[in-house]
């Protein structure tokens, strides 16, 4: 069965302001499309997990190397609140690198929003 772990930044923490993000978005927006990509999983038979992390780098590696460490995930989803910010760039970096050297079996993918996460995890998985 395909095991899947959703990682984005806690909405409680994104800067809305930022040029980066799209404009329009709001916490009750991620916290909706998380729980709607997470259900597309679901019916699409997998585990799916999530993690809302800080924009803390250290706190954040720590958290994921966490998930990583108690299941083998085929795939890691790293959400556009992670990577479209340029102050998280190094955030992004991180994580991928965590991946790299913590799960290195494990797929990384991307989505343009939380609605096509399932549809990133079926384009680096197949």
């Amino acid at each position: 069965m395909t095991r899947v772990l959703l990682v984005g930044i806690d909405p409680s923490m994104v800067d809305f302001s930022d040029p980066g993000l799209p404009p329009g978005l709001d916490e009750g927006k991620i916290r909706a499309g998380v729980d709607a990509a997470l259900a597309q999983m679901r019916e699409r038979g997998w585990t799916a997990d999530h993690r809302y992390i800080t924009p803390d780098q250290a706190s954040a590696v720590a958290a994921v190397r966490e998930d990583l460490s108690k299941a083998h995930y085929d795939c890691l989803v790293i959400g556009g609140g992670v990577r479209m910010p340029a102050t998280n760039l190094f955030l992004l970096e991180a994580l991928i690198n965590l991946v790299r050297t913590a799960s290195p079996a494990t797929a990384i993918g991307f989505n343009t929003t939380p609605l096509n996460s399932a549809d990133a995890v079926d384009r680096v998985l197949t």
